[in-house]
């Protein structure tokens, strides 16, 4: 079964909503003057491709054109925040890579198309950018290495166009609004002023919204690429746990952490994926995906919903009154393309999942092992931190930098995560969410209902059986919030208003990425 099918056939491209701006860059003008140049707000990887390859415009056009796009709307204009910082080598890179596709030919179709990646990816510190989680207390840190995935990008000849912002720590700072980071500021949703944008991928996801980028790579533990990508109208991609490197990557949870694409349309997250799926002996999790790695756009078939059964896991729904009127339409599209609809298919411990906190106890342990371990792997950190202690000490010490009041003060996860130990306790929290999220979660659901894959809001109770789990979920764009709703106050983000976009999820087992 291909659902990445169902995902095309269901995604909206339309950026009627999103904001624009006044100032043209260098390659929208050429536009303005022939309606064959595509469009930055829409232009699919393909599109792109396929204007270098005839020579309509090249890579250097492309990177101009973006970095114009970013000076426009992230610090002027409507001021989003979406991107912390571009790449000083991008126009070189690009120039590069121009001539190789005139000498050699192209690599692979992400052959000299810009590509944005989350602030706690690594990449090159001699290239010129910094890799932060968002933080001042690891500002100037110089990284060993890539990371895999970016390793992989580059090698697929794309340009790593610059850092996206993120919410600070990938959120597990504390209680913090989403989308704020001391290096960052407040990042905000394009499709609402002053909006929240969701996270933690937030720069990934306003980024790829309003063609800042051609696509983007998020990271999520539970819900911080599909919770964006929702709010930002995009497809989003979180892999199943070890099919994309986390080698390089500021960690949350070994046992939860994963790297996907955040793009405009499923062929072009299907594209990102291909190239930075696979092995990476830096991250023993990906030993032991299944080989050959598979090439995800041969899953885009328009008839692959033929006789395919979805379950509806009723209980996991939200509560918004709108997005389940637009749920429960998108159904009967289901219905019509071929697939058989299963309502409801309730996860058999789904009352046990609602209220389980073993989860809160695996993120806590980890991310003291695991941020400690990432700290102790680079070259050099000026700050001089060496641990997750060091970075409470640091935030207090350079309060004006990172808790600024009156809303991002909190550094509350970090220092419950100081307090713990690896201990039976989480052995034991471990063991329950393998059962509660596999055997009797997202496992025995589809095996109970003999079905092919799981139909559920983004904005529901939907990441976290996949995240406990380790499973993959694609979420592609489902509506928007009607004019009639009233937006909620701004604290310091809205959380909901008119034009809101919305979501809906697809969940399927361990390494059935394609399906």
């Amino acid at each position: 079964m291909n659902s990445l099918t169902a995902l095309l056939l269901l995604v909206w491209v339309s950026f009627s909503q999103s904001l624009s701006s006044d100032t043209f860059s260098v390659m929208m003008a050429r536009a303005s003057e022939s309606n064959d140049f595509p469009d930055l707000y829409e232009a699919s990887i393909a599109e792109l491709q396929h204007g270098l390859e005839i020579g309509q415009f090249t890579s250097v056009d492309l990177v101009k054109a973006y970095f114009a796009r970013i000076l426009e709307v992230n610090h002027q204009g409507a001021s989003l925040h979406a991107v912390i910082e571009t790449n000083p080598q991008g126009l070189a890179q690009a120039a590069a890579l121009d001539l190789e596709r005139k000498t050699k030919g192209k690599r692979s179709e992400l052959h000299g198309i810009p590509i944005l990646v989350k602030d706690n990816i690594a990449t090159l510190t001699e290239e010129g950018m910094n890799t932060t989680a968002g933080s001042f207390a690891l500002l100037g840190s110089v990284v060993p290495r890539d990371a895999g995935v970016a390793a992989k990008l580059r090698a697929s000849g794309a340009i790593i166009l610059g850092k996206a912002s993120l919410s600070e720590w990938a959120n597990f700072r504390g209680d913090v609004p989403s989308g704020f980071s001391g290096r960052g500021g407040q990042a905000l949703n394009p499709y609402l002023a002053q909006a929240d944008p969701s996270g933690s991928s937030s720069g990934s996801g306003i980024s790829t919204a309003i063609g800042l980028t051609a696509g983007a790579l998020g990271s999520e533990t539970d819900g911080s690429i599909i919770s964006p990508s929702s709010k930002n109208n995009l497809v989003g991609i979180k892999p199943t746990v070890g099919l994309t490197s986390r080698a390089g990557v500021i960690p949350i949870s070994s046992h939860q952490d994963t790297v996907g694409p955040m793009c405009r349309s499923v062929a072009d997250a299907a594209t990102i994926l291909s190239v930075i799926a696979g092995p990476d002996p830096l991250d023993n999790f990906t030993l032991v995906q299944p080989s050959p790695v598979p090439d995800f756009t041969k899953a885009l078939k328009p008839d692959a919903l033929k006789g395919v059964r979805l379950g509806v896991p009723r209980l996991f729904q939200p509560q918004d009154v709108n997005i389940v009127a637009a749920f429960n339409a998108s159904l009967e599209i289901f219905k019509e393309l071929g697939a058989t609809i299963v309502d409801p298919a309730d996860f058999p411990d789904a009352q046990e999942l609602l209220v389980s906190n073993n989860e809160t106890t695996v993120l806590n342990v980890d991310f003291k092992v695991d941020i400690n371990n990432y700290i102790a792997g680079l070259i050099e950190v000026p700050t001089g931190v060496k641990d997750l202690a060091d970075l409470i000490t640091f935030n207090t010490d350079h309060a004006d930098l990172e808790l600024i009041p009156p809303f991002y003060t909190s550094q509350s996860q970090f220092i419950t995560s100081e307090a713990t130990t690896v201990n039976a306790s989480f052995f034991e929290a471990l063991a329950a969410d393998a059962d509660l999220g596999r055997t009797r979660g997202i496992d025995g659901t589809l095996k109970q209902f003999n079905l092919d894959a799981l139909l559920i809001p983004t904005d529901g109770f939907t990441s976290t059986p996949a995240a406990i789990a380790g499973y993959p979920v694609v979420t592609v764009p489902l509506g928007f919030q009607p004019d009639s709703v009233v937006a909620t106050p701004a604290n310091p983000t809205i959380a909901n208003g008119p034009g809101i976009p919305f979501g809906i999820s697809f969940m399927g087992r361990h390494f059935q990425n394609s399906n």
